[in-house]
C-alpha cells in the first residue's frame, strides 16, 4: 500500500497541513520541522502528488527554455551544457524544465511563447541569445510573466540578467593577434540582429582601433552561429586576393567551421592562418590544433540564472539584478604562433 501525507503526519505527530505546507516549503514552517518533515518523508517513501501539489499551490512546478534555433541546436554544445545547468539546477528544487525549439522571430517562436504565457505549463521563462529589439522580452513583461536572460536587450525595460562583458573580450583577443604579428584580422560574426553580435563586433572594431589597424569591411563575414556557416564564410574571406592572416570568429561552432574551410586549402592552422572561438566549450579543447578561445562559464550561468528566476516566480527581490562577467582568454595552438615564426 502507497504511503500517504497521513502516514507522515501520524509518525511525526503533526498536523497534515503542517506537513503539506513542510513539503511546500512554506516559511511559516520552521526550518527545524520542515527538516524532519522531508527526512521522515524521505525514510517512509513518501511521493507527494504532483497533481495536487500544483493544485494547492497554483503552480506548474516547471520553468521553460526555447532553444532559439532549428533542431540542430539540440547538439550545440553551448545549448547542450547551457541546458545541463537549468536542468541539474531545476531539478535541485524539484522542478522540472520544458523545452522547446523554434526559429528566432518565427511565428512557431511566438506561438510558443503565447501558449505559454497563457496556459502557464511553465512558472516562469530563461531567455538566451538576446536580441537588440527582443520581442521576447517586451511580451512576457507585458503579460507580468516572470522571465530572466542571458545577455541584455536594447530596450527601455528592466529585467534581470548574465551578461559576458565579451565587447571587452573580444579587444583582447585583438590584442592576443596583434602580439602574435598579425595585421590582417578577420570576423565572421553572426546575424546584426542579435545582441551578442553587436558587442563582439564592436570588440572587434576597437581592437583594431587600439592597435592602430585600419578597418576594412572585406575582411567581415557573417554566419548563422553553426559550423556550415562559419565554413561558408571562411571559404569567401580566404578566396580573397591578400587573405586574412586571423580570422576571429563570434562562437566556437562558427570556428570550427572556419579550421575545416583552411584545412580544406592546405592551410596549417596555428601558422599558416591563426583562428579563436568564443565560448569556450568542451569541444574546443579537442579540436585539430586545440582551438583559442573566449571561455564563459555557461553551466554555472544557466544554474545562477535558475536561482534569480525562483525568486522572481516568488515575488521576491534579486539583490543583484544585473551581472556582467568578463570571460577568459584560453590561448591554444590555434593562435599560438607568432606570424613570423
Amino acid at each position: 500500500m502507497a504511503v500517504t501525507i497521513r502516514d507522515v503526519a501520524k509518525r511525526l505527530r503533526l498536523s497534515i497541513t503542517t506537513v503539506s505546507r513542510a513539503l511546500d516549503g512554506y516559511d511559516d514552517v520552521s526550518k527545524k520541522t520542515r527538516e524532519r518533515v522531508i527526512r521522515t518523508a524521505r525514510a517512509l517513501g513518501y511521493v507527494p502528488s504532483r497533481a495536487a501539489r500544483q493544485l494547492r499551490r497554483q503552480r506548474a512546478d516547471a520553468i521553460g527554455y526555447v532553444i532559439p534555433g532549428q533542431a540542430p541546436y539540440f547538439t550545440d554544445p553551448f545549448s547542450s551544457e547551457f541546458i545541463a545547468g537549468l536542468g541539474d539546477a531545476a531539478t535541485s528544487h524539484n522542478l522540472d524544465l520544458l523545452i522547446s525549439t523554434a526559429s528566432p522571430d518565427s511565428d512557431a517562436e511566438h506561438h510558443i511563447y503565447a501558449r505559454w504565457t497563457q496556459s502557464r505549463p511553465v512558472d516562469g521563462i530563461v531567455l538566451s541569445r538576446l536580441r537588440l529589439k527582443d520581442w521576447r522580452a517586451k511580451y512576457l513583461a507585458q503579460n507580468d510573466f516572470p522571465f530572466v536572460a542571458h545577455g541584455h536587450a536594447r530596450l527601455r525595460l528592466d529585467f534581470p540578467y548574465i551578461e559576458m562583458d565579451s565587447r571587452a573580450g573580444f579587444v583582447q583577443l585583438v590584442q592576443h593577434l596583434v602580439a602574435r604579428g598579425h595585421r590582417r584580422i578577420a570576423y565572421i560574426g553572426a546575424p546584426a540582429k542579435f545582441t551578442l553580435q553587436a558587442e563582439r563586433f564592436a570588440g572587434y572594431q576597437e581592437g583594431l582601433a587600439d592597435a592602430n589597424l585600419a578597418f576594412d569591411h572585406t575582411l567581415v563575414g557573417e554566419s548563422d552561429l553553426t559550423r556550415t556557416g562559419g565554413y561558408q564564410a571562411a571559404q569567401r574571406l580566404l578566396d580573397l586576393n591578400a587573405r586574412p592572416t586571423a580570422i576571429i570568429c563570434v562562437n566556437d561552432l562558427t570556428a570550427i567551421g572556419a579550421m575545416r574551410a583552411a584545412r580544406e586549402r592546405g592551410l596549417l592552422v596555428g601558422r599558416d592562418l591563426a583562428i579563436a572561438g568564443y565560448d569556450g566549450t568542451e569541444d574546443s579543447e579537442h579540436t585539430d590544433p586545440p582551438l583559442t578561445t573566449l571561455k564563459q562559464p555557461i553551466y554555472d550561468t544557466a544554474q545562477r540564472l535558475v536561482e534569480m528566476l525562483l525568486q522572481r516566480i516568488a515575488g521576491n527581490s534579486i539583490a543583484e539584478p544585473h551581472v556582467i562577467l568578463q570571460p577568459e582568454l584560453i590561448v591554444r595552438e590555434s593562435t599560438a604562433f607568432d606570424i613570423a615564426s
